[in-house]
């Protein structure tokens, strides 16, 4: 148990972002065959199921800022997993859009992602996990 005195043990942020780094290391582990991360993953994802968004849409759908979407974006685009225009209503904005290449990278991917949401659940429980995926939709709606 954290006492008044133990910032670490009481702070939500350090707790948060060890149980992410935690995770994240494990979803990593479990995609690495399709060459993606889950980061790579999750845009490729939003992308597939939204549609094409402005590099700020996706930024905000991922809660990155414009430079962090910016970075995990060149490997993508690198690699032909997705492709970067300019807006033909705003040439200061950027669409994001998923290519025939990345759609084969998520399907590659889907194995070890269900492989991976099945062992969390397993040991973490159904509920918990359901729990945990709303009361994180709920912090990251905060007005912090």
């Amino acid at each position: 148990m954290a006492t008044i005195d133990d910032i670490p043990g009481l702070c939500n942020c350090t707790k948060l972002r060890r149980a992410s780094r935690h995770i994240t290391r494990f979803y990593d582990a479990c995609l690495s065959e399709s060459g993606l991360r889950v980061t790579q993953y999750s845009i490729l994802g939003h992308l597939n199921h939204r549609g094409p968004k402005t590099m700020m849409e996706l930024a905000e759908l991922m809660t990155m800022d414009r430079a962090t979407i910016g970075h995990n974006l060149r490997p993508l685009e690198r690699d032909g997993l997705i492709t970067i225009q300019v807006s033909e209503a705003d040439r200061r904005a950027r669409i994001v859009s998923i290519t025939d290449e990345g759609l084969k990278r998520i399907e590659l991917g889907r194995a070890g992602w269900d492989r991976a949401q099945v062992e969390f659940e397993l040991q973490f429980g159904t509920e918990y996990a359901a729990s945990m995926r709303q009361m994180m939709d709920e912090v990251a709606s905060l007005q912090l």
